[in-house]
């Protein structure tokens, strides 16, 4: 009976806030959560809704995550992740889909910090989910599960409540987020690609533990993105092989389907790449990775592909 109520509740939050044609659409869905929805401004009407889930990376706000075009006196965070271009430039290569963002922000700014302030989160978390899945309810809904750096958080929280991925997630993308990896969340994988033969996977990480911040470590040799990724492939090596592919600045690692992919940054610099994986089309490949459109148009860790989108506001 509770998570009916709270089922109830959160859609009536939702719904009187979506009477509006407009593409940007934003709505708080309690407790503490900020739903930020960017969607065509009209659905193709055959196929599926691909509905992004973008969790936010620690201490950014909704705004800086979409992005826009610099200005005197801006702050610099709006300039470093550009989520809403990338997914412009996705639109771009696939007119038939329809592709919807929802970026999911929180008040603490903290995916980790959230999850320590409600105990029930694993209650919560797959009502959110659900929630937005059920805004398109009269068309199939196939759910990615993104998110960048304390963004991880969710999809390992999402995880540790259905402890069994759902078939309708078909994407899940860590850009240099799992931080919270553990052989746990690698079995509770394992399953979904295995039984799953539309899923994928994909992982970004750079090499954290040489990174230095004023002559200092930022994380630890076990603390980082780094290293959990690293374990998350070894583990998933038991099942599948890998090819590595080895370039002027990253070594990829593919199964043959290209439904798993893990992209390496090294760090010989020992300087700081969290961001620059997504800038540097990170997110466009998060979405692109394993479909015709592959690397059409756009290069990971090359130019920034998207600029002709950037909006001014």
């Amino acid at each position: 009976m509770r998570l009916i109520i709270i089922r109830l509740y959160l859609l009536l939050m939702v719904y009187p806030q979506l009477v509006k044609s407009q593409e940007i659409d934003s709505f708080r869905i309690s407790p503490g959560v900020k739903i930020t929805l960017d969607r065509p401004r009209r659905l193709h009407f055959t196929g599926p809704v691909e509905l992004i889930l973008y969790a936010l990376p620690n201490g950014n706000s909704t705004e800086w995550t979409m992005g826009k075009k610099p200005a005197p006196g801006d702050d610099w965070h709006y300039n470093i992740q550009h989520i809403r271009a990338q997914t412009a430039f996705i639109r771009k290569q696939y007119r038939h889909k329809n592709y919807v963002v929802a970026y999911l922000e929180n008040d603490l700014k903290s995916w980790p910090a959230w999850k320590r302030a409600h105990a029930d989160y694993e209650i919560i978390i797959p009502l959110i989910v659900d929630t937005l899945r059920s805004l398109f309810h009269k068309r199939k809904v196939n759910v990615h599960l993104n998110g960048h750096s304390g963004g991880g958080s969710f999809i390992f929280g999402y995880m540790e409540a259905l402890r069994k991925i759902p078939r309708y997630v078909t994407r899940i993308s860590f850009l240099d987020s799992d931080y919270g990896y553990t052989t746990d969340y690698g079995t509770i994988l394992l399953k979904w690609l295995q039984n799953n033969r539309k899923s994928f996977l994909t992982v970004f990480a750079y090499n954290d533990a040489a990174a230095l911040y004023q002559g200092k470590r930022i994380v630890s040799d076990t603390g980082g993105t780094w290293y959990r990724s690293h374990l998350m492939k070894q583990q998933l090596s038991g099942l599948w092989n890998f090819y590595q592919t080895i370039t002027d600045s990253l070594i990829l690692y593919k199964e043959s389907t290209r439904r798993i992919q893990f992209l390496f940054k090294p760090n010989p610099d020992s300087g700081i790449y969290h961001t620059q994986q997504v800038e540097l089309n990170g997110f466009i490949h998060s979405v692109l990775m394993g479909t015709r459109r592959e690397g059409k148009g756009y290069e990971y860790y090359g130019r920034r592909a998207y600029e002709e989108f950037i909006q001014k506001n």
